[in-house]
């Protein structure tokens, strides 16, 4: 045999009996667990929902509380954006359903097609308790939800959401049963008004301390021009506007109450749905489309920039919501599916700049179609939570 020959026969591949008579290293060695840790806290929380389809390992670890703490310690802490919708079927109650804003699987996204790469992932968390947008609000990594009512009799309790493990827990009851209230956050404080039938100064408005777990009741003297129900209420420069029969003002740091006298606030607000922005107030209306106002000059101004192409100018506003997603605007609006009993959920991120005085532009980041949903449906709230 040639010497070529010898070293033709000596690179041969080995035979597949010999390939398997021989030991392989396993294919994907299990890693340790903090190890694992470590590097889902370098993840953002956008991809949390895809990586806890991995396997129940990696969804237990990535709800843990020594994640967070590691993420803490990075100082990895960031915005995500919830909507919570309820579904009907026609014969039993609504069924409520949370979802969260996450980036899709990439073996999902379509090469071909011009895709934000967003989307909303259901949250597995069984006995969702029932809701009301004016009771839901975010402070830090939790959303609360407080009083309500159960076949209209009203509730002094409060649920709680983790935003890091997606459980409910029961926090302390309010010291008043309530059902049309209305709820704010400053400085990190809750502030629950209005909605209790048998009300006067001392109970109509109370405060929640989630540092100390503890509710205090507000002296309200200006209690009587509200109202039981208070139909409208938002923070602008640490005062809580609040409008029910006629408008009043409380600013906690300094105790003070006043009468609202601003009816072009209260004309434009009305019953449409709104976010507060770095003390401006913004509103949706489908003749006027987004409008904003500063307390300082006290009307209301169009936002310019916007591609009527791209955005909704006659959209049914009690199908929109607007959420202050870290300094810029989340838009959320539906649009029937035709030939189907669907309709799709839009979601859009808008940067605003101020130019002057009198004059805000806003510019589209992205928009997509984020979820489908039944034709039936109400879209109850949009909120921000940081995790």
């Amino acid at each position: 045999m040639s010497s070529t020959e010898n070293k033709m026969m000596s690179t041969e591949q080995p035979s597949l009996p010999l390939l398997l008579s021989t030991p392989q290293p396993p294919p994907n060695p299990s890693l340790p667990d903090d190890l694992l840790l470590s590097c889902f806290a370098r993840v953002s929380r956008l991809y949390y929902p895809t990586l806890s389809l991995v396997s129940k390992r990696f969804r237990s670890l990535i709800t843990s509380p020594e994640l967070y703490k590691i993420r803490s310690l990075l100082g990895h802490s960031e915005i995500c954006l919830y909507v919570c919708f309820e579904y009907y079927d026609g014969i039993h109650g609504p069924n409520t359903r949370w979802f969260t804003l996450c980036r899709k699987p990439d073996q999902t996204l379509n090469k071909n097609e011009k895709s934000s790469g967003y989307v909303f992932a259901t949250l597995q968390t069984p006995n969702y308790p029932p809701v009301r947008s004016s009771n839901l609000v975010a402070v830090g990594s939790n959303i609360y939800n407080i009083g309500g009512s159960i076949y209209n009799v009203p509730l002094s309790k409060v649920s709680i959401l983790d935003c890091r493990s997606h459980t409910w827990r029961e926090g302390p009851s309010m010291q008043v049963e309530r059902y049309w209230s209305v709820v704010n956050v400053l400085d990190e404080k809750i502030y629950v008004a209005g909605g209790c039938q048998d009300y006067n100064s001392s109970n109509w408005m109370e405060v929640f301390d989630p540092k100390t777990q503890t509710w205090e009741h507000v002296l309200s003297p200006l209690t009587e021009r509200c109202g039981s129900l208070v139909w409208r209420s938002a923070v602008l420069d640490e005062e809580i506007y609040m409008y029910g029969t006629w408008g009043v003002a409380y600013k906690p740091k300094e105790d003070r109450w006043k009468p609202l006298a601003e009816v072009c606030l209260e004309l434009g607000w009305l019953e449409n749905p709104d976010c507060v922005i770095d003390d401006i107030l913004f509103c949706y209306s489908d003749s006027h489309g987004i409008r904003w106002y500063d307390s300082r000059i006290r009307y209301w101004l169009r936002l310019q920039g916007l591609d009527e192409l791209l955005l909704p100018m006659y959209a049914n506003s009690g199908y929109v919501k607007l959420a202050n997603y870290g300094g810029k605007m989340a838009f959320l609006w539906d649009k029937y599916v035709p030939s189907s009993e669907d309709k799709e959920i839009w979601c859009a991120v808008i940067n605003l700049e101020r130019h002057n005085f009198e004059e805000m532009w806003g510019e589209v980041e992205w928009l997509d179609v984020v979820l489908t949903v039944p034709f039936s449906y109400a879209f109850v709230s949009a909120l921000v939570a940081t995790v």
